[in-house]
């Protein structure tokens, strides 16, 4: 009996391997896709065809929230992740769902922000620049609401499975998924509001 379990408990984390390395490749080829977006920002950033730049439309201050924001809930989802390994399911669920409030605030936010810019005028449609910043910021927050959607997925999954290894084994990819997404942003603050600023 024990060893048909160790069998299982091997053949399990082979398959964990696998399906990290696998998602691995697939965070590898969307930072290309932000790369290349990141590029085309850089590049048409000057290009506002004599409409508003980023000094008349950003606000520091709602960055700053939504900067704030993700940052503490990478460190809730991180909290999550090391209840995991404690087998405390209630205090998975809990951090899981830290993370999907202050993410849900983060889209809040930049849904307002995108909605208080098209109706002043400054569409995507109005310039490159314009067009380079809601495809490159839209990009992101497109990631954060299939990330939140994921979440609410695997909270549905704790409460059914428990802490089981496929379903630790999807915490975890989830993990990389949310700290990637937290990278992405701090790039975006850093080369697309603070920049714009000045």
């Amino acid at each position: 009996m024990s060893a048909a379990v160790t069998a299982h408990e091997s053949e399990a984390a082979a398959t964990h391997e696998q399906r990290a390395f696998g998602f691995w490749l697939y965070l590898m080829g969307d930072a290309v896709i932000f790369a290349l977006l990141f590029a085309t920002y850089v590049i048409m950033v000057k290009n506002t065809a004599g409409g508003p730049g980023g000094k008349d439309l950003f606000d520091l201050r709602n960055a700053g929230i939504e900067t704030a924001l993700l940052l503490v809930s990478s460190t809730t989802f991180g909290l999550a992740s090391l209840c995991s390994k404690t087998g405390n399911r209630g205090a998975v669920l809990a951090w899981l769902l830290v993370t999907f409030v202050l993410g849900a605030g983060f889209v809040f936010l930049e849904l307002r922000e995108f909605a208080g810019m098209i109706r002043i005028g400054a569409g995507p449609d109005r310039s490159g620049f314009l067009s380079a910043f809601f495809t490159l910021v839209g990009t992101h927050g497109l990631h954060v609401s299939v990330g939140l959607t994921w979440i609410l997925i695997l909270c549905g999954q704790v409460m059914l499975k428990g802490l089981s290894v496929p379903v630790t084994s999807r915490l975890f990819r989830l993990g990389l998924f949310w700290h990637f997404l937290d990278i992405a942003w701090v790039g975006i603050f850093s080369i697309v509001y603070l920049p714009g600023l000045l």
